[in-house]
């Protein structure tokens, strides 16, 4: 077996269900869910509910944030699942960089897809107009170390919570804690 995983990150585009795949995999597992999206500064929420797309200097220190929570997360002796769009490969070393052990579940969807799905999602600061944006900003992650790649379009959030809690199990889950 390689590297046990300690933590997960839920990741991928906006509409892709990192939310709704989280919390079905913590009831699955007992693992503690931290939503990525809570530790975004107001001005980004300002930024993107105005439709301008994140750039690497608006995500710095919310990617600080979230390692800052991951690593008190797992001093406190928890699982955590957090939900992070991680769209390059720097953002997702630089968590990987603060929790040893960490696991990505990308959940792939297409653009129209994942544009719908926006579209239609109650109450969210982010619109649908930044869909292109996170497309071309997204680096996929399949083939990197300790990630799993799932199709979101196919499966249902039970499946897609089903696969990633089996995956997480042959990667060192104790399932006792």
């Amino acid at each position: 077996m390689s590297q046990p995983i300690t933590a997960l990150v839920i990741m991928g585009v906006a509409g892709c269900g990192k939310s709704s795949v989280s919390e079905a995999l913590c009831q699955r597992s007992g693992a503690t869910a931290i939503e990525g999206d809570t530790f975004h500064p107001a001005a980004n929420i300002a930024k993107m509910s105005a439709g301008i797309p994140l750039n690497d200097d608006d995500r710095a220190g919310w990617l600080d944030s979230l390692c800052d929570e991951l690593r008190r997360a797992l001093a406190a002796g928890q699982r955590p699942v957090l939900t992070c769009s991680a769209l390059k490969r720097k953002y997702r070393d630089r968590l990987r960089s603060a929790t040893p052990g960490l696991g990505f579940v990308f959940l792939q969807l297409t653009p129209q897809v994942a544009a719908d799905r926006v579209a239609h999602r109650p109450g969210h600061f982010m619109p649908s107009t930044l869909i292109d944006s996170q497309f071309a900003t997204l680096e996929s992650p399949v083939g990197e170390p300790l990630t799993l790649a799932l199709d979101a379009t196919i499966h249902s959030v039970d499946r897609l919570a089903e696969q990633a809690h089996g995956w997480w199990l042959e990667h060192g889950l104790d399932p006792s804690r």
